[in-house]
């Protein structure tokens, strides 16, 4: 088990984030808690901010009238916030993220609903180019408070080795 944080000094610890490269085995599969409750200022927020002008994202009266009754969580906050949740396990070494690929939205997703995410390590090889890094690929997939899959994604990140970088300045 990884630690969460090291002693930097006698009685002073700094928390840790991420993994190394050599940390990510092919199959494990990583729970990111807590989970996130959606609310509508972020689903209003996120869809303004992104000039979405889609009116089933936060126009309350032409909702119910659609299949769902009720407006839909705007699809890139739930992809942005899967990503940001899987960040802490997944991606606090990366030095780049390489791509997201078979980006799927399974399942509406609606103000109240609280999201759960976890991630799967598929690939991982050593960078051919790069020295001291290594190319990790994982599927992320997003659960509602019903243990329905919401959302899924492949990711691929650019990772430090141990011993490289500057991941625990």
């Amino acid at each position: 088990m990884r630690d969460a944080s090291i002693e930097i000094a006698p009685g002073r610890f700094r928390e840790v984030q991420g993994r190394y490269f050599e940390d990510f085995e092919v199959g494990h599969i990583y729970e990111h808690r807590p989970g996130r409750t959606i609310t509508d200022a972020d689903n209003v927020w996120f869809t303004l901010l992104t000039m979405n002008t889609h009116p089933l994202h936060f126009d309350y009266e032409q909702s119910k009238k659609t299949e769902f009754g009720k407006p839909l969580v705007v699809s890139p906050f739930t992809i942005a916030l899967m990503t940001g949740m899987s960040v802490s396990d997944m991606s606090a070494k990366a030095i780049a993220n390489l791509g997201w690929d078979e980006v799927r939205m399974t399942k509406p997703l609606f103000v109240g609903d609280t999201l759960y995410c976890e991630s799967e390590v598929l690939e991982k090889r050593e960078s051919e180019s790069r020295e001291g890094q290594g190319i990790v690929t994982f599927k992320t997939t997003a659960m509602n408070q019903h243990g329905e899959v919401v959302s899924h994604f492949k990711r691929t990140i650019l990772v430090w080795k141990r011993g490289h970088g500057h991941a625990d300045d």
